[in-house]
């Protein structure tokens, strides 16, 4: 891997990003953006990280989230995926992709970037590192997939109302498959025509009711149009979901406790899911792996961690609970050489 060059993020000090080069076939103008941010002082564990993927039309923004990780000795890095943020680029095709996989090749540098980073930040030892990888919305469902196929490069997963299923039911995505396949088949670039609404920007931007500093030139209040070859590419993943990843590293799964979705702006959408359907993502959630532990966040966002501050004080204890369970323990492999119990 060629040498990166880090510089300061947008997100300001102590925040830096780099571009990471996608390099597939036919992708040659197509970048991803791997941002970091490290603990101040040296951890008691310093070989654990978490890797985060943003949901679909979004990009990274969440200073709250990474240092809430720091502050408890994790480094953080999230990655902004190609077309997505600030790896968009003038002949961007905002949020699309034709098959999830294609975000394989971002994923799989990324992931060796932070275990290099991580030795280089901290110095190498016989202790290798644990990367959690950590994904929001259409992110969660990217990042079951990736580890239901890629374990080996994953300790830990975490998702944030992953969008593991269609509303309502299997049935809905088997009726939209076979509608939009042919369609993806021929135009996948061409766009749908559906509503446009700005529901949840409206309940997270500072802008309008929400508190969240976000800048629509990277997260555009509409959100990017869907394109055909974008949903097809979806309803595959979910439907490799819907057969059974049976992921074998624990997996916490995090969701509003309701869902509110219509055509019209109301006020409890500022603490409700306006965007998926809590009740089939749940009923997925369940079946993802061997692990499994739910939380439904009352009164949460889409992105709980974007709720009111109670609401996401409340999830990031739960978070903090969870990760003390399972993640912020020492390496089984340190009691040989007296440094555990």
């Amino acid at each position: 891997m060629t040498e990166l060059r880090w510089e300061q993020d947008v997100l300001g000090p102590g925040y830096e990003s780099t571009v990471l080069d996608v390099g597939r076939d036919g992708a040659e103008h197509e970048i991803a953006t791997l941002v970091r941010h490290f603990p101040e002082s040296q951890p008691a564990l310093p070989h654990q990280a978490v890797l985060f993927i943003h949901g679909w039309s979004d990009y990274f923004f969440n200073t709250e989230l990474a240092e809430f990780f720091t502050e408890l000795g994790v480094a953080f890095y999230a990655l902004d995926l190609h077309n997505h943020g600030r790896s968009l680029r003038d002949h961007s095709v905002g949020g699309f992709v034709a098959d999830l996989e294609d975000y394989d090749t971002e994923l799989s540098k990324a992931l060796k970037v932070v275990v290099e980073d991580l030795h280089e930040h901290y110095g190498r030892s016989d202790q290798s590192p644990q990367v959690a990888l950590m994904g929001h919305s259409t992110g969660g469902l990217v990042a079951a997939l990736w580890t239901s196929r890629f374990p080996e490069t994953v300790s830990h997963l975490i998702l944030n109302s992953p969008w593991l299923e269609m509303h309502g039911s299997s049935f809905v995505r088997y009726g939209m498959y076979s509608m939009v396949e042919p369609l993806a088949r021929w135009w996948p670039q061409s766009r749908i025509k559906a509503p446009e609404r700005n529901f949840y920007w409206r309940s997270i931007s500072s802008h309008a009711e929400g508190e969240w500093d976000l800048d629509d030139r990277l997260r555009p209040p509409l959100a990017f149009p869907m394109r055909w070859g974008w949903m097809s590419a979806i309803l595959a993943g979910q439907a490799q979901v819907a057969r059974g990843l049976d992921i074998p590293v624990p997996i916490l799964v995090m969701m509003s406790a309701r869902s509110l979705n219509g055509p019209r702006w109301r006020e409890g959408m500022r603490s409700a899911d306006a965007v998926l359907d809590i009740q089939t993502m749940a009923a997925r959630a369940i079946t993802l792996g061997q692990s499994v532990s739910i939380e439904k966040i009352d009164g949460g966002l889409h992105d709980v961690l974007l709720s009111e501050r109670p609401v996401r004080e409340e999830a990031y204890a739960r978070l903090r609970r969870w990760l003390q369970g399972y993640m912020l323990v020492p390496d089984p492999r340190d009691e040989k050489n007296g440094s555990a119990g």
